[in-house]
């Protein structure tokens, strides 16, 4: 007879993923299916909840993921599945675990966990963009260089220096590059040494996840040559104020800003172009060097 107490051991060991139909939208559109049962999506959204509490219950790991309705019928269309099974849902759901973006159940509440998962899921959209630019980039016509592999080693000394040079204090970068059909935007939060700051906010760590696609979103902005920008703020614990460093992208290498052009872009209205009050206690600086002559290419 089998030992109960080990198979109940392993089940323990194996991780799960549910598919999250987030929107209403997309839970509209799986009704369709018959064997989807569901016909209320705040009724599914407690029902979901109440088995991520019982399979944490259990002591079993389980990822949640936004499910894709649209890429679902892809899914089987390619695989030759019938969409309208639970089984087919699970194949689809299985390979989420692996490809889409989802993040681990932590007993939050699954209505506080959907905007992380959209954040998520933009997150990881951005990158793969981004990645693909600096693949598409090709090579220098003069030197043979690979232009996103140079953009990226670029990118990445970049920020190093970036957090090595702001000093102390708790630090928030973000960038912007405009690609034509979207805005990449990524975020950086770092700490560098100093008396401890609010916690969990992270010591900067060159190889995380944060910080990869800081990287990626820059160095295709380098990549493509185009405008862009760079700007970061730090705060620090003795409240003396934040200071405030900017700079902009151009012809691939990145520009540091004069504090006076660091203080119009922060105190102007990006829509109406009106002036803004300046915020209290910011001291707005310009940018320092971070990059090095871009190449030629």
């Amino acid at each position: 007879m089998a030992d109960t107490r080990k198979t109940t051991t392993l089940r323990r060991e194996v991780p799960g993923t549910i598919g999250l139909l987030a929107d209403p939208r997309d839970f509209a559109a799986m009704r369709r299916y018959r064997s989807f049962t569901f016909d209320d999506h705040r009724d599914y959204l407690r029902h979901v909840d109440d088995l991520l509490r019982s399979l944490a219950a259990q002591g079993l790991h389980t990822t949640v993921a936004l499910f894709d309705p649209g890429q679902y019928a892809a899914f089987c269309a390619e695989q030759g599945l019938d969409p309208d099974t639970a089984a087919s849902r699970t194949r689809f759901t299985a390979e989420l675990a692996g490809t889409g973006p989802g993040l681990p159940y932590t007993g939050l509440p699954v209505a506080d966990m959907v905007p992380l998962l959209v954040d998520e899921a933009a997150r990881q959209a951005t990158w793969e963009y981004a990645a693909a630019v600096l693949a598409r980039a090709g090579t220098c016509a003069d030197c043979g260089q690979d232009i996103g592999r140079s953009a990226f080693e670029r990118a990445a000394t970049a920020v190093t220096r970036l957090v090595a040079g702001a000093g102390t204090g708790h630090h928030h970068a973000v960038c912007s590059i405009p690609t034509g059909d979207r805005q990449l935007v990524a975020v950086l939060h770092a700490r560098t040494a100093g008396p401890p700051g609010p916690p969990g906010l992270p010591a900067f760590d060159p190889d995380g996840r944060e910080a990869l696609d800081f990287v990626t979103v820059l160095a295709a902005g380098m990549a493509l040559g185009g405008a862009g920008g760079l700007v970061l703020r730090t705060t620090t614990a003795d409240g003396g104020g934040d200071r405030v460093h900017g700079w902009r992208l151009e012809g691939g290498g990145i520009v540091p800003l004069s504090a006076a052009a660091v203080f119009n872009a922060y105190c102007t209205d990006p829509d109406t172009g009106d002036p803004v009050a300046p915020e209290h206690g910011v001291d707005y600086r310009p940018g320092f060097a971070v990059d090095d002559p871009p190449p030629h290419h």
